[in-house]
């Protein structure tokens, strides 16, 4: 399945943003590597991230809850829609 954001795509990020929502999609510093991935569910300092395809992404599912200071920035462009 093609992703929403293929490989190669240039996207632009805010890293200082106010608030995070669920449906964000955010750059996440994971294990010592950005990913891009769509915020499912915040609670306290914490976020539940999901990739869109579900079926072939590794997310929280895999690695749990991550803590929001591991957000790197908030993708504001291409405008992305939950597929």
């Amino acid at each position: 399945m093609i992703p929403v954001l293929p490989p190669g795509t240039l996207v632009f990020g805010i890293r200082y943003y106010r608030k995070l929502k669920p449906g964000h999609v955010v750059v996440v510093n994971h294990e010592g590597k950005e990913k891009i991935k769509r915020i499912e569910k915040i609670k306290d300092s914490q976020i539940f991230i999901l990739g869109d395809h579900p079926e072939t992404s590794t997310d929280s599912r895999q690695f749990g809850w991550l803590e929001k200071n591991q957000v790197t920035a908030r993708i504001f462009w291409p405008r992305t829609k939950k597929v």
